[in-house]
């Protein structure tokens, strides 16, 4: 997901991103939505399925 729609999402839930980076925020983001705080910390494995960001977390190698 791009910086821009992070950004946008964040807004919706009242997430402040000013001087923040992208992964503290998205996991701000998780947290929001009753997630668990946890964007790229997985080893291939993720049991939020409900995670808007769940595909980027496990694609991507952090």
């Amino acid at each position: 997901m791009l910086m821009d729609e992070v950004r946008a999402r964040a807004k919706v839930f009242g997430v402040k991103t000013a001087r923040t980076k992208k992964i503290e925020i998205i996991r701000a983001i998780q947290s929001a939505e009753g997630n668990f705080p946890c964007f790229g910390t997985s080893d291939g494995y993720c049991d939020q399925a409900c995670c808007c960001f769940r595909q980027d977390c496990l694609e991507k190698k952090y």
